[in-house]
């Protein structure tokens, strides 16, 4: 049983065809250049995902910390996939997202952990935080997300 949405995953399939699922949404975020760029990573799992970013010079703001377009890249992303998860036919899209900046990070890596808190039919609501090395909280947001019309499919990377 699926602790957000009520529903019997083996409606889904078996554990095998989950993993495959998520397996296939990470190659799918691995795929985007601006992951390939910033040299993001993800692991997913029902309902949550994790990004890990690298905390490094070419990302930083004038005043020599990471930029809050990272911020919101890995929480975003992190939000994104953990609904992702339970959306196995079509591509989500993000409705909104509210980030809160907490405090700066400016070495190592940083860690958004992302979970689904709520999913009706067609609309989700997720959050996410930010932690830096240290496991401190830098950043926290959260989203509303919407199905959309585009399939998972090879061509977006689903593969």
């Amino acid at each position: 049983m699926n602790r957000v949405t009520g529903r019997d995953i083996s409606i889904r399939g078996d554990a095998m065809m989950n993993e495959e699922h998520y397996r296939k949404l990470e190659n799918m975020m691995h795929s985007a250049p601006i992951v390939n760029l910033v040299g993001a990573r993800v692991k997913i799992g029902e309902g949550s995902a994790e990004i890990t970013l690298p905390v490094k010079r070419e990302l930083f703001h004038a005043a020599g910390a990471l930029h809050g377009s990272m911020y919101f890249l890995a929480m975003d992303n992190a939000a994104f996939f953990a609904v992702n998860s339970l959306v196995e036919d079509v591509f989500v899209l993000t409705s909104t997202f509210n980030t809160y900046f907490l405090r700066p990070v400016s070495g190592g890596t940083a860690r958004a952990v992302g979970r689904v808190v709520s999913a009706s039919r067609n609309q989700f609501v997720a959050e996410s935080v930010l932690y830096d090395e240290d496991d401190r909280e830098i950043a926290r947001g959260s989203g509303v997300f919407v199905k959309s019309g585009i399939a998972l499919a090879p061509e977006i990377g689903y593969a």
